[in-house]
């Protein structure tokens, strides 16, 4: 990664799009990930098809914590 921190809320209605650019002297993939009032852009360059191979993992590794976090918490009632 380069010099970059952010950080947003990933919302039930966030948008994901994957557009390729093949330019022949520096092609690219950008993966976008966006809500209404925020957009990011995360750029791949040949090579890094593993790094993104490991944002999926991550990313689901995350999507289950938060699976169990929904199961395992306590209801609160009203």
């Amino acid at each position: 990664m380069k010099s970059l921190t952010t950080s947003a809320h990933i919302e039930p209605d966030s948008r994901f799009r994957v557009t390729a650019f093949a330019d022949s002297a520096a092609p690219f993939v950008s993966l976008r990930i966006g809500g209404d009032l925020v957009e990011i852009a995360l750029i791949a360059a040949p090579g890094t098809s593993g790094a993104l191979r490991n944002l999926a993992a991550a990313a689901l590794e995350a999507a289950d914590a938060l699976d169990a976090l929904n199961t395992n918490a306590p209801e609160v009632s009203a």
